[in-house]
């Protein structure tokens, strides 16, 4: 099947052939939990809310301030 568009694509097809284990990991886990990682949209909107946060305070004083504001919207995620 690679050789079907190996001249269309090589690096796709180069990159398909080397890591084809990596690609396909996600089909090792149970179909629930494919539903929610076969896109990125989860990722991305917990980015969105962490940035949302971020504007609110605008001014941090130190990193331990971010750290803790970051910490606690993760834990916030990972209860729901």
């Amino acid at each position: 099947m690679l050789d079907n568009f190996q001249d269309k694509a090589p690096k796709a097809m180069a990159l398909l052939d080397d890591s084809f284990d990596e690609i396909t990991a996600v089909f090792a886990l149970p179909e629930a939990y494919r539903k929610r990682l076969r896109t990125s949209n989860s990722i991305e909107r917990l980015n969105e809310e962490l940035r949302r946060r971020e504007r609110v305070i605008r001014i941090f004083p130190n990193d331990d301030s971010l750290i803790r504001l970051m910490g606690a919207v993760l834990m916030e995620h990972h209860e729901k």
